[in-house]
């Protein structure tokens, strides 16, 4: 098999690709055969020794494989070789082949094709788990998208949209913009030379957004919160920007504001169950198409430099994969 090893942390430039023994399933396991491998802005906190996880070195990163099932370990029952699967590795994903527990390993519909479905289940899963479980939006009301040419900020508008709500993206780039109001956004905002909390506050007719969905920080993050209407849940993702911003805690009391974090990955881990339940629901959404990811940008393994290299300077719109 081939993999992408990383030897000692830094940049994306010090990773390389090797080969290596290839895996055989154990009791409970299944190998699937790689045929694409999504590429994540954490994937770039592990390499360079930044995420509050730190593996020992050498590691193989990369979390979300989709392929083929290639064997089946013993005591494995409803998945046989040559099945289409998405799979959730942890580590390791940047490879060719990977084995993984029977449980993580998820038939997929026909719909969704592997670079697409490789790149789908923490962009989604977040934001699924994001708007219903922790916001409780309902159909009709309005959700301003930050970063909304992103992974997760695509992924946002989606599923805002395959919820019913109305949705304004707000991205600083034309390419990133014209990607929001074709995943559904109605209208956007130019962060680079627009008002987001006047634009934002007008598109919902004064009054302010019930949700704004935050995976960026940085400046946009006060006037955004200052966009929110009565009762208005800011939800915090991440900071893409690097910045974590601080903000006048006085904009959360007026108007009954919430702030609520996102940290969907631990609530996955701690409740396996229900994340397999949320994953199905969105499967589910593809299948009915209510949801249709966007197809991701694509590089060959040897490429993994340059995709994290873009990824991480938000430099591409939408989502990365890489195929081995």
């Amino acid at each position: 098999m081939r993999a992408v090893i990383c030897h000692e942390l830094g940049p994306p430039s010090l990773l390389n690709v090797e080969e290596r023994p290839d895996p055989v399933p154990g009791p409970g396991q299944v190998l699937v055969e790689v045929e694409a491998a999504g590429v994540n802005f954490v994937d770039g906190l592990f390499i360079a020794g930044q995420y509050q996880i730190k593996p020992a070195l050498p590691f193989t990163p990369g979390s979300e494989v989709a392929g083929r099932v290639a064997a089946v370990g013993d005591g494995v029952d409803g998945l046989a070789p040559g099945r289409r699967v998405l799979a959730n590795t942890g580590l390791g994903g940047y490879a060719s082949h990977v084995v993984v527990p029977v449980a993580s390993a998820v038939p997929l519909p026909d719909q969704l094709d592997s670079p697409r479905a490789a790149t789908f289940t923490q962009s989604f899963s977040t934001c699924l788990y994001a708007l219903r479980n922790r916001a409780g939006v309902e159909p009709g009301q309005s959700v301003l998208v930050l970063g909304a040419g992103g992974g997760i900020g695509l992924a946002a508008v989606a599923v805002a949209r395959a919820l019913g709500c109305r949705v304004i993206g707000a991205a600083s780039s034309e390419d990133k913009r014209r990607a929001a109001l074709a995943a559904g956004a109605e209208s956007t905002i130019d962060t680079a030379t627009e008002s987001v909390k006047d634009r934002a506050r007008e598109w919902a007719g004064g009054t302010g957004v019930d949700v704004v969905v935050d995976p960026i920080g940085g400046p946009a993050a006060e006037p955004s919160l200052r966009a929110l209407g009565d009762g208005g849940r800011y939800l915090v993702i991440g900071f893409a920007s690097g910045t974590i911003p601080a903000v006048p805690l006085n904009q959360v009391l007026l108007r009954n504001r919430s702030v609520l974090g996102i940290d969907w990955g631990i609530w996955a881990m701690q409740h396996p169950s229900d994340q397999h339940a949320l994953l199905a629901d969105l499967l589910a959404m593809v299948s009915d198409g209510r949801l249709d990811p966007v197809h991701p940008t694509t590089y060959p393994l040897e490429g993994v430099a340059d995709a994290l290299d873009g990824l991480l300077a938000r430099r591409i719109v939408g989502k990365v994969a890489l195929i081995p």
